[in-house]
């Protein structure tokens, strides 16, 4: 069972490998929603999320015979990294099997704590079935990631923590994936204040607990396809699903197009990267009525590679209408580009890229195509310079952006 004093003893142990995540206000999510919004940045823990806490309070609870055994566990990378530092600190061997399309960045700071890394299968429930196997075979102690109240435990410390910090808290979103971070946050929040709200969020593609609390037993989905990796989960934890049918008030559902825009704002207004996974909590509170309530957001995580950065951004920016493409038929002539561009220009659009093609039609004098693709404040300035394209004649027709 999860106990006030398992958790009591699991916040002073977790202290000694993270860092203290104060709360930080958001004065744009609270102007935008109208409440008082608070982010909960464990993006800014050791191992770049919250995981570690599980982690290590898992591994403290073993024997030293089944620690010497050497660990192994499965994981999307966040609890791989907890479970591989934590392992390093207690000085034992750690395995870890995770997803073939695991990014990058994960798979190289779980080996840089020491681990031995292992790729197999899509998604986590692939990994996880290679990772029971190996444990069997090699007589490794499991580590779950989600699915054992130890783990749930030890996440359960940041519950602590914002109680702590904010003790008048009215909301607490939490990200959902196979349920081990919500069952400790939620359960041990409803023990410190039961009229504390606890929402748990989860992306549209992989809503698992969702379809769980449906059914009333954990099922398994077909897929789980999201940019939310970290919560891409085809079924949740056995163990955790009583805890979250007893505590969890509700559970919101996000698409993946909102995290995209999330992403943008966690980086031009707080200045933090910020995983898909670790946005839904921020994501889901257009959902919420917030007016006069005190709201904390866990950020669960932080690790999401460059690449992956730069594509989110791309679309971000082309979702807002900051960066549009537009088609215009010219005659093929001296200064008619240049009368475009000055239109363009004359409106503060900002061209970034220009594509001139010759042999749009046969007849070159009554029509040459020129793609502009340019940068905008949003939609607002984009229909300006439309607008005005169109009011000089240009008649512009919008066309599928890329920055490639």
């Amino acid at each position: 069972m999860l106990t006030l004093e398992k958790f009591e003893e699991a916040s002073e142990l977790v202290k000694q490998v993270t860092n203290p995540t104060k709360l930080v206000f958001s004065d744009y999510l609270s102007e935008l929603s109208g409440g008082k919004v608070y982010l909960k940045p464990e993006n800014m823990q050791h191992t770049g999320a919250y995981k570690l806490r599980g982690a290590y309070y898992k591994i403290s609870t073993l024997s030293e015979e089944d620690r010497q055994k050497g660990l192994i566990t499965a994981s999307a990378g966040n609890h791989a990294q907890g479970v591989a530092y934590a392992a390093k600190k207690y000085g034992c061997k750690a395995t870890i099997v995770m997803p073939t399309v695991t990014p990058l960045i994960k798979v190289n700071r779980t080996k840089s704590y020491g681990a031995e890394v292992i790729l197999y299968g899509d998604v986590y429930d692939d990994a996880c079935a290679y990772a029971y196997e190996l444990a069997e075979k090699e007589g490794y102690t499991f580590v779950h990631p989600f699915d054992d109240l130890d783990v749930a435990t030890g996440q359960g410390t940041i519950a602590m923590e914002i109680v702590q910090e904010l003790p008048t808290v009215d909301y607490i979103l939490v990200p959902v994936g196979g349920g081990g971070l919500i069952t400790g946050v939620a359960t041990l929040a409803k023990m410190l204040n039961p009229k504390i709200k606890v929402i748990g969020v989860e992306p549209s593609e992989a809503a698992s607990m969702t379809a769980a609390l449906k059914a009333g037993e954990v099922v398994e989905l077909e897929s789980a396809n999201t940019i939310a990796d970290g919560t891409a989960v085809k079924s949740v934890g056995v163990q955790n699903l009583p805890y979250v049918q007893e505590n969890v008030d509700d559970i919101l559902l996000v698409d993946d197009d909102e995290l995209i825009g999330a992403f943008l704002d966690m980086v031009e207004n707080h200045k933090m990267i910020v995983e898909n996974s670790g946005l839904l909590s921020v994501a889901a509170l257009k959902q919420l009525d917030c007016k006069g309530k005190k709201v904390v957001c866990i950020l669960s995580g932080g690790n999401m590679d460059v690449i992956t950065m730069s594509s989110i951004v791309q679309h971000g920016l082309i979702q807002r209408d900051r960066i549009f493409s537009v088609s215009v038929l010219l005659p093929d002539k001296p200064g008619e580009l240049v009368s475009v561009a000055s239109t363009i220009a004359d409106q503060q659009g900002n061209v970034i890229k220009l594509e001139h093609n010759q042999f749009v039609s046969t007849n070159r004098n009554a029509a040459v195509e020129l793609r502009i693709t340019m940068e905008a404040f949003g939609t607002e300035h984009k229909h300006k310079i439309l607008d005005a394209l169109e009011a000089k004649g240009f008649r512009p027709k919008l066309i599928s952006a890329k920055l490639y």
